[in-house]
C-alpha cells in the first residue's frame, strides 16, 4: 500500500482526507446527483464504494430499509469476488474472518440401507492455481460493513440514506443536464420529510427482484415458473454427522436433498432443504411452512445421524424460479444507435435464481463492477457516453449463462438419486466438479468490442486470455525485493494496466525492447500515456504502466533502466518505485511459465480497471496499443494538455 505521496500524513493510511466540504456530517438529499444509486444490497455498496473514491462526482445511494443488514441472505464469495475485494482493500479482513472452503464432501443413500446416507467422495474445492484467493463464505451483511467502512473512509465520506424508497422515475432523453427525474418517500413508520424528488445523470437499480426501478422503465423478469420449495436456516447445532465443517451435498433417497454450508466463527452452519414440489401457479407462502418443518425435514434427511438444534439465527423459504431481463438499461434496443442509456439496473432486478451455487451475490456484485468503471470515464469526460452501452450487452450476456447453469443445477439437484453401486459417482457429484470453474467466477470472457480486442495475438501470452480476469501470478518487485501478486496492483479506481512483459536481452542495453517503448510512451505525440494524461496529473492517473522481466531481481541493476519506469508523482515529485518486477526465480512460480508468455517476444498485456484482460499485443506495437486506446477515450481538449 502507498501513501505519504503529497505529504507526511500519521493515523490510518486507509482514511483519505476528506474532499473539501465533505468533513461535516452528510446532508439531506440533494435536488440534483450526478449518480443515484437505488438499493444497499452488495450491487449498490459495490457501485457506491467505487464512486466514492470521486468526490468530484456527486454520488448517493437510498435503501428503503432503516439502516444496515445485520444477518441472513447470502454467504457464498467466490474466489473471483475475492480478487474483486482485494481491489478494494478488505480481502484480507475476509480471509481473517470468513469460513475457508476447502473441501466439499459428498453423500448419498447407503447401498445397504437407503434409508441412511453414507459418504460417497471428497473433493479439494477450488483446483490448484485457479487463483491466489479461496473460495470463502461470510455473512453478506459483514461484506456490506467492509463496503460502508471504505466509504466512510474515501474523500466523498459516502453514506447510505436509509428508509428511502423510489416510487416512479422518468427519463428526458433530451435534458441536457439531469435527464432522470425520481420520486422517492420515506418508508412507513419514518417521522420527517415524507417525499422529495431528485434529479439525476444517472439512476442504477440495485433494488432486487421486485425492483421499482426495472419496473419504471418498462422491463420485466421473464422465465421458468417456480415449482420446487427450499428452505435454508443458519443455526447452531449439535450433531454427530462428521462432515458438519465441511461443504456437503447430501441426496437422499425419499426425503429430499441438503447442501450444507459451514459458516465463519467455526460454530454456525447453514442448511439448504430440499422441500416439496410446488403445484402449477402455487406460490410458497401458501404452505405455511415454519422453521420446525425445516428442522424436521433436516432430522429425517440426516438420519443414521443426529440433529439436534440449539438456537435458528435466521431461515427463510423460497421457491426456484429462473428468470431474466432482456436489456440492463432504459434503452430500447432499437433505439441503441440513436439514444443513450440513463437509467441501469443490476443484480436480482436483471436476474432471479437459486441460492445453491452460491452466484447471486457474487454476480451482482459483478454487474455492479462492470458498471461503476465506465461511469466514472464518463463523467469524468475520459469516455463518450456510448461505452455505457457495453453494461447491458457484457452483463447480460453473463447473466444468461448464469440462468441456463442454474436451470440445470437446481434440475440435478432434485432429481431421486440415481440406481447404481455403492461408491458410484451420482450426477449431481459429476456436475459439481465439472463445473468447479464456474462456481468458483472464473467463466466470465468478455467478447470483442470496443473495449476487448481480437486474439489475434493471443499465441504471445496464453495464459492471460482476453476478455477474461488477469490471472495474477506472483512476481518480485524490483526496488525491495519483496514478492507479490501482481494482480494486486490493479485497484478499483478506474484506471486502465498496461503490463509490459520484457522479452530475452538485456534491458539496459541501448537499444533494448524496453527502452524502445519508454521513448514512444515519455515523447511521442501517440503515446496513450501522453495522449490522455491531464496536465497537472501523476503520469500514471489515466494508464498505469507496469513492466515485468525475465531477469532475477539481483541480475537487474534499478539504476540502468529508463527513468519512466521511475516516475515523479505528487506535489512533492517523489520517485514511485512500484512500477518495476522481476518474474520469481523460485521453482514453479514464473509468470513467464505460468501464463505461457512467449519469452523471446515478450509482449504487451492491457488490463480493464474492472480485471479482465482487454488485448494481448506484440511488445513492439506501438502503433497497435495507440490505436486500441483511441477507440474509446476522448481526446484532452488544448486547455486539459
Amino acid at each position: 500500500m502507498q501513501y505519504h505521496l503529497n505529504g507526511f500524513r500519521p493515523g490510518d493510511p486507509e482514511l483519505s482526507a476528506a474532499a473539501a466540504g465533505r468533513d461535516v456530517p452528510q446532508a439531506d438529499l440533494p435536488e440534483t446527483v450526478d449518480v443515484l444509486i437505488i438499493g444497499a444490497g452488495p450491487a449498490g455498496l459495490t457501485l457506491a464504494a467505487q464512486l466514492s473514491a470521486f468526490p468530484e462526482i456527486s454520488t448517493r445511494i437510498v435503501e428503503r430499509r432503516p439502516g444496515p443488514m445485520e444477518k441472513g441472505q447470502a454467504d457464498g464469495i467466490s474466489c473471483r469476488s475475492m480478487e474483486m475485494f482485494n481491489a478494494f482493500g478488505f480481502a484480507e479482513k475476509i480471509l481473517k474472518q470468513g469460513y475457508w472452503v476447502n473441501e466439499t464432501t459428498f453423500w448419498k443413500p447407503d447401498a445397504a440401507r437407503p434409508e441412511h446416507i453414507s459418504r460417497n467422495g471428497r473433493i479439494q474445492d477450488v483446483e490448484d492455481g485457479l487463483s491466489e484467493m479461496p473460495h470463502m463464505i461470510l455473512n453478506q451483511a459483514r461484506v456490506h460493513d467492509m463496503y460502508l467502512d471504505v466509504m466512510r473512509k474515501s474523500p466523498s465520506r459516502l453514506e447510505p440514506d436509509y428508509a428511502w424508497q423510489l416510487v416512479d422515475l422518468t427519463v428526458d432523453p433530451d435534458a441536457a443536464d439531469y435527464p432522470v427525474t425520481v420520486s422517492l418517500e420515506r418508508a412507513e413508520g419514518v417521522d420527517g420529510e415524507q417525499a422529495r424528488t431528485v434529479r439525476a445523470r444517472y439512476v442504477v437499480g440495485c433494488d432486487g427482484a421486485r425492483s421499482a426501478v426495472r419496473r419504471s422503465i418498462g422491463r420485466e423478469l421473464v422465465g421458468d415458473s417456480a415449482n420446487q420449495a427450499w428452505g435454508v436456516m443458519d443455526v447452531l447445532v449439535v450433531t454427530d454427522f462428521p462432515d458438519i465443517r465441511c461443504k456437503t451435498l447430501i441426496q437422499s433417497a425419499k426425503e429430499g436433498n441438503i447442501i450444507i454450508i459451514p459458516r465463519e466463527g467455526g460454530y454456525l452452519v447453514r442448511l439448504y432443504i430440499e422441500l416439496d414440489k410446488l403445484n402449477a401457479g402455487e406460490r410458497v407462502a401458501n404452505r405455511n411452512i415454519t422453521v420446525d418443518h425445516l428442522i424436521a425435514a433436516a432430522q429425517r434427511i440426516f438420519k443414521p445421524f443426529s440433529f439436534d438444534v440449539r438456537e435458528v439465527v435466521w431461515w427463510s423459504v423460497y421457491e426456484i424460479g429462473q428468470r431474466l431481463t432482456d436489456k440492463f438499461d432504459d434503452v430500447p434496443q432499437a433505439a441503441v444507435g440513436t439514444r443513450l442509456p440513463h437509467v441501469f439496473i443490476t443484480g436480482d432486478a436483471c436476474h432471479t435464481h437459486s441460492p445453491k451455487a452460491g452466484q447471486g451475490m457474487n454476480v451482482s456484485m459483478g454487474d455492479a463492477f462492470n458498471l461503476g468503471w465506465k461511469l466514472i470515464s464518463v463523467l469524468k469526460g475520459r469516455c463518450p457516453p456510448e461505452i455505457l452501452h457495453s453494461y447491458s450487452a457484457e452483463r447480460q450476456a453473463v447473466a444468461k449463462d448464469l440462468i441456463e447453469f442454474d436451470r440445470e443445477w437446481s434440475r440435478i439437484m432434485s432429481e431421486r438419486p440415481e440406481p447404481g453401486q455403492d461408491g458410484d459417482e451420482p450426477k449431481f457429484q459429476r456436475y459439481f466438479i465439472q463445473h468447479g470453474r464456474y462456481t468458483a467466477g472464473m467463466s466470465v470472457v468478455y467478447s470483442p468490442s470496443v473495449l476487448t480486442g481480437e486474439k489475434s495475438w493471443q499465441s504471445l501470452a496464453a495464459g492471460f486470455e482476453i476478455g477474461a480476469r488477469f490471472h495474477s501470478a506472483p512476481v518480485v518487485r524490483l526496488a525491495d525485493a519483496k514478492q507479490i501478486e501482481l494482480g494486486h496492483v490493479v485497484k478499483a479506481d478506474a484506471r486502465w494496466r498496461l503490463f509490459a512483459f520484457s522479452p530475452s536481452g538485456d534491458p539496459a542495453a541501448e537499444g533494448s525492447a524496453v527502452r524502445g517503448l519508454c521513448a514512444f510512451l515519455d515523447s511521442s505525440p501517440n503515446s496513450p500515456i501522453r495522449k490522455y494524461t491531464r496536465f497537472g496529473e501523476d503520469i500514471d492517473s489515466a494508464i498505469d504502466l507496469r513492466v515485468v522481466f525475465q531477469q532475477h531481481s539481483r541480475d537487474l541493476a534499478l539504476e540502468t533502466l529508463p527513468n519512466f519506469l521511475l516516475p515523479r508523482k505528487g506535489k512533492l515529485g517523489l520517485v514511485d518505485y512500484e512500477k518495476i518486477f522481476c518474474a520469481c526465480s523460485k521453482e514453479g512460480r514464473d509468470i513467464f511459465d505460468l501464463r505461457a508468455i512467449d519469452r523471446e517476444q515478450g509482449c504487451l498485456v492491457l488490463v480493464r480497471p474492472d480485471q479482465h484482460v482487454a488485448h494481448v499485443l506484440p511488445f513492439n506495437a506501438h502503433n497497435e496499443l495507440a490505436r486500441f486506446f483511441e477507440g474509446f477515450l476522448l481526446p484532452l481538449s488544448p486547455s486539459e494538455h
